[in-house]
């Protein structure tokens, strides 16, 4: 009887298994032939898949895949539909075309900030959980692509890889080197342990002009002077000109 039962449990689990895999392969069909349709009738990608996701947002995955399996060259137009149906959907989006590996990571992050800069923050973040070793280079893309947002980027980006702080801080200084000093203080203010680090790097990463004022930002923000002296020194500033300067 137990034997039985058994069988019986497995009959019904692979059958449930069949059901659900035919399914999904019947939606893959019926999308990839409405799509096909669609542009057969002049009608935009961008448009087909924006029209299909805004009345079936949860089906995002296969509208997406089945998508990218069709037209990977566009997947421009793709990523800009998905999100114009549902700006929401930008951090699935990024998810789903980056596991695609149809394009280059930085140019999709650099796509979806520009179309949703309201979601830069969270689309670097979905990037980096896909890609980690590449956060700088996206927090320095995100911020190039929408400089507005650099603040908002960097905080987040910080909070959320605390073990890559550095990097983050080094993306955002080649995004934009005039703004060292506010990326400073504000790395600091959230990692007052890891200042002279912060101001190590910092002065690392720039041009020599910088080294006073990321040196005086970080004294303004609570680290003790000599210790800001020494991790601009270590970063490479002159010993003479600090004390000059200060």
């Amino acid at each position: 009887m137990n034997k039985l039962i058994a069988l019986w449990l497995i009959c019904s689990f692979s059958a449930g298994v069949f059901a659900k895999d035919f399914a999904e392969d019947k939606q893959e069909r019926l999308i990839a032939n409405l799509l096909n349709q669609q542009v057969k009738q002049q009608i935009s990608l961008k448009n087909s898949i924006s029209s299909i996701l805004t009345n079936y947002p949860e089906q995002v995955d296969i509208v997406l895949q089945v998508a990218l399996d069709e037209y990977p060259s566009q997947y421009k137009a793709i990523m800009l539909g998905a999100m114009e149906a549902e700006p929401v959907l930008a951090c699935e989006v990024i998810e789903i075309v980056l596991n695609a590996q149809v394009a280059n990571a930085s140019e999709i992050v650099s796509i979806a900030v520009e179309a949703e800069p309201a979601y830069a923050q969270e689309i670097v973040s979905a990037a980096a959980l896909n890609s980690p070793a590449d956060l700088e280079d996206f927090v320095r893309i995100a911020i190039l692509t929408e400089p507005v947002v650099s603040q908002a980027v960097v905080t987040n980006a910080a909070t959320s890889f605390p073990d890559q702080i550095l990097s983050v801080l080094l993306g955002a200084i080649k995004a934009v080197p005039e703004k060292v000093s506010m990326f400073v203080k504000d790395t600091i203010a959230l990692f007052p342990t890891n200042s002279e680090a912060i101001v190590t790097h910092a002065v690392n990463s720039s041009d020599e002009k910088h080294t006073s004022t990321i040196v005086n930002t970080a004294i303004q923000a609570g680290l003790d002077e000599q210790a800001a002296i020494n991790a601009a020194i270590a970063g490479g500033a002159k010993a003479e000109e600090l004390a000059q300067n200060q």
